[in-house]
């Protein structure tokens, strides 16, 4: 299976560039980006299993690509930028950022934190078939199944399709 892709987004080539290093040798695809309309068209074609996001960007600031991103997809979004004030760490959780961190940033605490953020994250089988898996839960909506560790759980279909829905919709109110 390979790896997921990372979409890097900064107008900074070295930060793309030492983010680009450390993902990769953790046997991460990436692509990049460098402003903001750049991103989304990246987004869009790159189909990223999560994004690195820088705030200030050139064409489109970074709280634009974040809601752009979000108004159709439920990727993860990563935060990385100067901008470390509590209205903007807010703004940010609002538009549907999964993590904030501020630089100057260690390159290994944001792979480590990607690694969390994408343990974290729904992955739905790709035949479609209405599968997700989220750490030890596996909820299967074709045969109305849930597992907790393997284990299956009997749970009437109105609760599991509440619990489908709200695990495919993380962080989120």
């Amino acid at each position: 299976m390979p790896a997921e892709k990372i979409l890097i987004v900064d107008d900074d080539k070295n930060i793309v560039e030492l983010i680009k290093l450390y993902l990769e040798k953790e046997n991460y695809r990436t692509a990049e980006a460098y402003d903001g309309k750049e991103a989304v068209l990246k987004f869009r074609s790159e189909k990223p299993a999560l994004v690195i996001l820088d705030l200030m960007l050139p064409e489109m600031n970074g709280n634009q690509v974040c809601r752009e991103i979000t108004k159709n997809d439920n990727v993860p979004i990563i935060m990385l930028t100067a901008k470390g004030e509590i209205i903007d760490k807010m703004i940010g959780f609002e538009l549907g950022a999964d993590d904030y961190i501020v630089k100057p940033f260690d390159p290994r605490e944001l792979v480590a934190r990607v690694k969390a953020v994408l343990k974290r994250t729904v992955v739905v089988n790709a035949a479609n078939d209405r599968i997700m898996e989220c750490d030890n839960l596996k909820i299967n909506m074709t045969n109305y199944e849930l597992k907790i560790s393997g284990k299956p759980i009997e749970m009437p279909p109105k609760e599991l399709e509440l619990l489908y829905y709200l695990a495919s919709n993380p962080n989120r109110v």
